[in-house]
């Protein structure tokens, strides 16, 4: 564990000097988009923050690498080097996107090649932990890889609205990921807790907690897509280097269920972004425009369209976020049918803090009536 805290910490301290010398850079340079339409900030504010975000991770990765503690990690390199090479590919897309808005067409041909790099250099779904399943021949297996990386990258960057949502989302996500690897880890191996996934996971921790200080509300600086992609490719690796460090011939049915959340983690997690990615594909299809037409109408602005406040509707979404991966992590330790109780009991207590602009508004409707 002190390994894993220290690649964290050391991720970190680069990332938020790295964000901060990203703003200089942009203030010195005058690198300020214009406002769209669209956007809830009022003042001029890069979105170039994913170059610092990409540094971290290289840095934290490169700093892993040094260790000995990681040693087994690395004696694949070929994996650890295609995430890296996919994540610098998307981060230039992204940017690209950020300056001078590619088209749709070339931004989706850029992150199926990262997707691709990423597959092809050894991160994919080869078999699911269900009775020995496996995925079929190398190119389908290269499909779905691409797919599930694809789809993750851009419900990522669907939520990348409100300052700190990204960050903070992937965030939880990625912390629930490295407790369930550091577990699994555990259990496979009592003398060697060290695997890729884990260690990925501890870097994107570290980075993202180094950024989140500059891009909580109010931000000073913006991830853009370019870290908005390169989190979801990286939350997209981790889940997938889990999924193949279990044997699925060795999963009898008690195991079922903690094999399967590698699986199940990331779409419970990005349930809501999802949600908002094929409502918006709908809904832009419907009027005859782009499914990668921008809008004002995802899920964080009908949060505050509620009441909720800027920060407020991102601590929704939090919340929602870390109630989806602490009950997934409770079938480690409970019993199902206690955690599906604790799970209820806790979406009720979400749905109140959802709902709450509108309650109050009621409350306070019903005292104005009352004390005419």
């Amino acid at each position: 564990m002190r390994a894993y805290l220290l690649v964290a910490l050391i991720t970190a301290v680069v990332s938020y000097l790295a964000t901060w010398g990203v703003r200089f850079l942009a203030k010195k340079y005058d690198i300020h988009p214009a406002i769209r339409e669209r956007d809830v900030h009022k003042n001029p504010t890069p979105r170039i923050g994913g170059i610092a975000l990409f540094i971290s991770i290289v840095a934290g990765i490169v700093t892993a690498g040094s260790f000995g503690w990681f040693e087994s990690v690395f004696q694949n390199p070929g994996p650890i080097w295609a995430i890296v090479g996919a994540g610098g590919l998307i981060m230039v897309i992204g940017l690209l996107d950020d300056l001078i808005e590619l088209d749709w067409t070339a931004k989706m041909g850029g992150q199926m090649a990262a997707a691709w790099i990423l597959a092809s250099g050894g991160v994919q779904i080869v078999s699911l932990p269900i009775g020995g399943l496996t995925v079929g021949s190398f190119g389908v297996s290269l499909a779905i890889t691409v797919f599930v990386v694809v789809l993750v990258m851009n419900a990522v960057n669907f939520i990348d609205g409100l300052d700190g949502l990204a960050a903070g989302v992937v965030g939880i996500g990625t912390l629930t990921f490295f407790v369930y690897t550091y577990l699994l880890a555990q259990q496979a191996s009592p003398t060697n807790y060290f695997s890729t996934a884990g260690m990925l996971s501890a870097v994107v921790l570290g980075a993202i907690a180094g950024f989140l200080p500059h891009n909580f509300s109010p931000a000073k600086i913006f991830m853009g897509d370019s870290g908005a992609m390169l989190l979801g490719l990286m939350m997209a690796a981790s889940a997938i280097a889990v999924t193949g460090s279990i044997d699925p011939a060795t999963v009898t049915s008690s195991d079922l269920l903690p094999a399967l959340i590698p699986l199940v983690l990331p779409v419970f997690i990005l349930l809501l972004p999802l949600l908002d990615l094929l409502l918006a594909v709908v809904r832009r299809l419907r009027r005859g425009k782009s499914p990668f037409a921008a809008d004002s109408e995802h899920l964080h602005h009908q949060l505050q369209g509620l009441g909720h406040s800027h920060r407020g509707a991102v601590l929704v979404f939090y919340h929602w976020t870390t109630l989806v991966s602490v009950s997934m992590l409770l079938f480690f330790w409970l019993e199902p049918a206690i955690v599906i109780i604790v799970f209820g009991a806790w979406m009720i207590v979400a749905l109140i803090h959802t709902y709450s602009p509108a309650f109050k508004r009621v409350t306070k409707s019903r005292r104005k009536v009352e004390s005419r």
